[in-house]
């Protein structure tokens, strides 16, 4: 992984929240001292339940390249489905990093030679208070416990932030729900 900017590729579906989840570790991550960060979204004709994607760029340095990630040093996956559906995983750099919802134990996945970390976030979530399927702060709390690159209290924060009038207290715990039970290995 280069140490100048780490780029993050998140994969989810319409209506799951990963342009939300992209964005409030964006603001995380500025807040923790990285002053370049950039969130790019792409929009499409994406319909609820279709998959998405959007992309996010982080540096201790100022970034101006805009453009969408295609060699992300980590992968970040909402719904462990989208692997039968999407090659989350194109374009992932040697030793990169797999984040993924599912219940299933991490020695189930296998990305020959890069890392993986797996949390079972749509449970994790419910065991928090939300309504099943709202995975978007969860995946968060899995994302800072496999990459290291953001505190999750600064994590639980920015999610409370975010979330002010949406249940933020649940989110927040979703977040630490998983990142206590996110197991990591591969490689």
């Amino acid at each position: 992984m280069r140490k100048d900017i780490i780029e993050i590729r998140w994969h989810g579906r319409g209506g799951q929240g990963a342009i939300t989840a992209a964005k409030i570790v964006a603001n995380a991550a500025f807040v923790s001292g990285y002053k370049g960060v950039i969130m790019a979204p792409t929009f499409g004709t994406e319909r609820r339940g279709a998959p998405v994607f959007t992309s996010l760029k982080i540096s201790k340095k100022k970034l101006y390249d805009l453009s969408p990630i295609t060699t992300p040093d980590m992968v970040v996956v909402l719904d462990h489905s989208l692997l039968e559906e999407v090659d989350v995983v194109a374009g992932l750099k040697e030793g990169g990093l797999v984040v993924l919802n599912a219940p299933k134990p991490v020695d189930e996945y296998s990305f020959e030679g890069m890392k993986v970390a797996v949390s079972d976030v749509t449970a994790h979530g419910v065991t928090a208070g939300l309504p099943p399927g709202i995975v978007n702060s969860g995946i968060i709390g899995a994302f800072s416990k496999a990459s290291g690159l953001v505190d999750i209290d600064v994590l639980v924060e920015a999610i409370e932030n975010e979330f002010t009038g949406k249940k933020p207290e649940l989110n927040a715990k979703s977040a630490v729900i998983a990142y206590e039970n996110t197991a990591l290995g591969g490689e």
